[in-house]
């Protein structure tokens, strides 16, 4: 897909700040740390749209980027290994959960999952989540370009065990291994 336009929007802490122009949006879920930030920097080919950062658990809200005007990325907070109080670990949590089961404009959620790792349990419970609600998802199996093809295959097969039924994506951020295969996904989604 070209790029022609990639613009942060707005970041929701709550439901009432959530876009109201209903265009399509495609979430994007993981692990603190899974590397959700440089993933969307690299399929926008933009440096530093999605900030990355070396402290876990930064994004601590919804962050909205429109893309081409005709579609959005939403950026969830990670889950996982944040530092942070269970008070704001659990409204991570839940405004995560309202904005997964209650928003109508969400056509495919992708999934990141560390390649180097097996899905933790809180990998699985989202996917089953997101199984049990229907809703359309897509799993990218991230860092891919810090194992050996061996590895890699074997990673992704073990993924397909645990996580099944749903498409692996390998992805790299630094080599854009992946990319055609995430874009194709996201065009098939937000074609309405």
């Amino acid at each position: 897909m070209k790029i022609t336009s990639a613009e942060f929007v707005k970041s929701a802490f709550a439901e009432e700040h959530w876009t109201t122009d209903g265009l399509p949006e495609v979430a994007f879920l993981g692990r603190s740390n899974v590397g959700k930030s440089s993933l969307l920097n690299s399929l926008l080919q933009r440096k530093g749209l999605a900030r990355t950062s070396n402290t876990p658990g930064r994004t601590q809200s919804l962050n909205y980027f429109l893309i081409n005007k005709r579609f959005y990325f939403v950026d969830l907070p990670g889950y996982g290994y944040a530092r942070v109080s269970k008070a704001v670990r659990s409204s991570w949590g839940k405004m995560a959960q309202d904005y997964l089961a209650k928003r109508e404009q969400l056509v495919l959620c992708i999934q990141l999952i560390d390649s180097r790792h097996e899905p933790t349990e809180q990998d699985r419970q989202l996917f089953e989540w997101l199984r049990h609600y229907g809703k359309t998802q897509l799993i990218v199996a991230t860092k891919s370009d810090k194992l050996s093809s061996n590895e890699l295959r074997k990673s992704i097969e073990k993924i397909g065990n645990i996580l099944p039924g749903v498409s692996t994506v390998s992805y790299s951020a630094v080599t854009g291994r992946g990319r055609e295969e995430v874009w194709r996904a996201i065009d098939e989604a937000t074609k309405i």
